[in-house]
């Protein structure tokens, strides 16, 4: 009698090795057919045994057991498709799993694709993403967050400039990156191949540093000069776009130019009332009603729908229509800043100030610990059983309530972390 086989069972693997992942990817018919469209079975074999940081090809070579020259050689054309990160750094090889979001959706949408169903792609990931709140929670269910705001710099024009530092500036985060490279908005192109996308401007995601090269090698960005870059922000800010970019204060990988119809992020605050998914800036918008004419442009403007019309008494006690700002929910991008043509709108700073991780690790292992994955980022070795053991040792103390308590304490937190990592790395040899 012949044995069952599973069809999709390599995509069912991969799909819970990107589960464990810091924003995860809940299960759905929707997703294991996404990654039975990008991967074969074999792709999807190797790729769930790729760890989510940078690996040496060397390592992994031991790790799969596929020659050096063969394994680089199929890595780099699933990089070159999207379907995984490659870096090369003083002359060695490194590869690694991309998550969900930001990752290979991403990478698939940024550039034309002849090779791909892109439509039924851009059905499925729609339906994955909005069809329900699952994996918008996974994603953005937590405090710290993928992305930030950055407010429109015209609209800080009268703060105090001492106070806005260069990670609040995305002039400043392009002119002193290493690299820029620009792409297709991922978000508004899967919009495109559903005939549901806005006229904004499509080649207006910026990838930036190392990520510049790495996109711009397969050919999934176009590295363009910084004058061309500082001409693109402007063009977008004038489209009435709001800028995101990665919640980091050092080596920013992105700044992207959102619109609120089609953003993924702008769209769990709007349609999904997941209202902290992207990061608010220093600033919000604080409306001036003797000056505002109550002509309704920057309500329409607002990207996640933060204004609102209403009536008030104006000085002299006469009922006048202005606009309210729910400052709970406002971004700090500036867009009503840019579209309020009656000087009404100013920013202004909030009363606590946001501070972003420093770093891509800072931010990554803060958002592992909110979400109750930081065994897997640390013991980032499924294939290996001793890692699994410790991962499962470290996962109950996460969830043990008096550990989360500690953990909540940030000395503590940071004193549990170094000391987490130190052994974790005296585990792995490095």
């Amino acid at each position: 009698m012949g044995h069952k086989v599973n069809p999709d069972r390599e995509h069912l693997l991969l799909r819970e090795r990107l589960d464990r992942m810091v924003t995860g990817a809940p299960d759905s018919p929707h997703i294991v057919q996404i990654l039975a469209l990008l991967f074969t079975p074999e792709e999807a074999r190797l790729a769930r045994q790729l760890p989510a940081r940078p690996t040496p090809l060397a390592r992994l070579s031991q790790r799969v057991g596929i020659p050096p020259a063969d394994l680089d050689a199929r890595l780099t054309d699933m990089a070159h498709r999207g379907l995984i990160l490659d870096f090369t750094f003083r002359g060695r090889r490194y590869f690694m799993l991309p998550p969900v979001v930001i990752g290979f959706f991403e990478f698939v949408f940024m550039r034309a694709r002849d090779d791909l169903p892109m439509k039924e792609l851009a059905a499925l990931f729609d339906a994955y993403m909005y069809q329900d709140d699952r994996f918008a929670k996974s994603v953005f269910g937590a405090n710290t967050q993928v992305g930030r705001t950055l407010t429109h710099e015209e609209a800080l024009a009268d703060q105090d400039h001492t106070e806005i530092l260069d990670w609040e500036r995305a002039t400043r985060v392009i002119e002193t990156a290493s690299a820029v490279g620009v792409s297709l908005c991922a978000c508004r192109h899967k919009k495109l191949h559903q005939d549901a996308a806005c006229d904004a401007p499509m080649e207006v995601c910026f990838s930036l540093n190392q990520a510049a090269d790495t996109l711009a090698r397969n050919e999934i960005a176009r590295k363009i000069d910084k004058r061309e870059a500082l001409s693109l922000l402007e063009a977008s800010k004038a489209a009435g776009l709001a800028q995101t970019g990665d919640n980091v204060q050092r080596n920013m990988t992105y700044i992207c130019n959102c619109c609120g119809c089609c953003c993924g992020m702008l769209n769990a605050i709007r349609t999904l009332n997941l209202q902290n998914a992207v990061v608010a800036a220093n600033w919000e918008a604080s409306i001036d009603v003797e000056a505002c004419r109550g002509c309704g442009k920057c309500v329409v403007a607002c990207p996640i729908d933060a204004l609102a019309a209403v009536e008030k008494l104006d000085a002299a006690g006469v009922t006048k229509k202005t606009v309210q700002c729910d400052t709970e929910l406002c971004l700090g991008c500036g867009v009503c800043y840019s579209a309020c043509k009656f000087n009404a709108i100013h920013m202004t700073r909030r009363e606590k100030r946001i501070l972003p991780p420093e770093s891509t690790f800072d931010r990554v292992v803060a958002m592992a610990i909110e979400r109750g994955k930081l065994a897997n980022l640390i013991f980032d070795e499924p294939e290996t059983l001793g890692y699994r053991a410790l991962g499962r040792m470290l996962a109950v103390l996460e969830r043990t309530p008096p550990a989360r308590a500690v953990l909540a304490i940030k000395p503590l937190r940071s004193a549990f972390l170094n000391a987490m990592v130190g052994a974790a790395k005296r585990k792995t040899g490095q």
